[in-house]
């Protein structure tokens, strides 16, 4: 994206200031994101991104549901005597007083930046695994009385585990991309898993585990951790607020955050569960969510690390069927490298399911 571009919409947001440059951020999958500082401030002010509307195709209803949310937490930050220009995400209105920008270049929305805060890639100390865990678990708290079921599903079925199969199977009979030969050893694993994919989905149906406000896209990097303290400041990364389970969000940050490697590690002797990381996140969400979780939701945690891992594994590998199309891609055979990765951690996870439930029962 052209800076001309940039430059353009930023000066479509009502902010008085007087920009000076833009610096990607690249740690995301699917939308352009961009450091914005401005004169006079040596740290970045704001965040401006490009929202993808090929894979968020109502706007509208995603920031909805992200004014919804926000404002909802803001209460209760700013009841409690909280910063709520750090602990909760703000949406700079256009000049025009919309909540983004809908113009001929795309849709492009801008945020406060938090200061003082890092979004890390990895957990290079163990501590900060729990610190984003018990905020994740305190963003679940904050939300439990928010009307689910008045949100928007941003990308419909995004966590139905059942219909991200269905999309796999269809990725496999119409092997568009030709690769099919390719990836035979991964597709019987992928098969012989499916059960799982059942399990949280059926729950939710039955009325077993409550619907509730999810992030959906709980990884490391969409927690900002105070550069001080290493303390949870803010939830970020939004796009994807839905009506859901918090097993989703729980299995997701596990999948992320507790396993040795990237999750495109090629070397797949160093891919497995670390149960040490396990437990610190365990006990910083339970921590953070307090009472609001049910005993059904207790019991499900260990399995739902297996279900979100199995279900990004077969996005990966439906993506790489069907030529690249949604994850962005670096290298070739990316997406392939990806589901490799995540059905081995699968295949690990699933062994040390009884060590898991030991671990979570510790922290009740």
């Amino acid at each position: 994206m052209t800076d001309t571009i940039l430059s353009f919409a930023f000066s479509k947001f009502a902010t008085g200031d007087v920009l000076d440059r833009f610096e990607p951020i690249t740690a995301g999958h699917i939308n352009r994101t961009y450091a914005v500082y401005v004169k006079g401030e040596e740290k970045p002010k704001y965040v401006m991104q490009k929202i993808n509307t090929s894979i968020f195709k109502d706007p509208v209803g995603l920031i909805a549901n992200i004014k919804g949310v926000c404002s909802h937490i803001r209460k209760k930050v700013e009841a409690r005597g909280g910063d709520v220009m750090r602990e909760v995400l703000a949406l700079i209105p256009t000049v025009d007083g919309e909540d983004f920008l809908n113009c001929d270049d795309g849709c492009f929305r801008l945020y406060y930046f938090i200061k003082d805060a890092t979004a890390h890639q990895s957990a290079n100390r163990p501590k900060l695994l729990y610190y984003a865990a018990e905020a994740f678990g305190n963003y679940q708290n904050l939300l439990s009385d928010y009307p689910a079921e008045t949100l928007s599903e941003t990308i419909p079925n995004f966590h139905h585990t059942v219909s991200r199969y269905a999309d796999f199977t269809k990725a496999i009979n119409d092997n568009v991309a030709g690769r099919l030969d390719e990836c035979t050893d991964e597709i019987k694993t992928a098969t012989e898993l499916e059960p799982y994919a059942h399990v949280i989905v059926d729950a939710l149906a039955a009325g077993e585990i409550p619907l509730r406000v999810t992030h959906n896209d709980t990884k490391l990097n969409n927690i900002m951790l105070d550069d001080a303290t290493d303390k949870g400041v803010c939830v970020i990364d939004l796009d994807t607020v839905m009506p859901g389970s918090l097993l989703y969000d729980f299995g997701d940050s596990i999948r992320f955050a507790a396993c040795n490697s990237a999750e495109d590690e090629t070397d797949l002797t160093k891919v497995y569960l670390r149960l040490d990381l396990f437990e610190e996140y365990t006990s910083g969400f339970l921590k953070g969510v307090g009472k609001n979780i049910t005993a059904k939701e207790i019991e499900l945690l260990p399995v739902s690390a297996l279900i979100m891992t199995y279900e990004v594994a077969i996005r990966f590998l439906g993506d790489y069927l069907n030529g690249d199309v949604y994850f962005q891609t670096h290298r070739e055979k990316h997406n392939l490298e990806r589901a490799r990765t995540q059905l081995t951690l699968a295949l690990d996870i699933q062994k040390k399911l009884p060590e898991m439930a030991e671990i979570v029962k510790k922290y009740i």
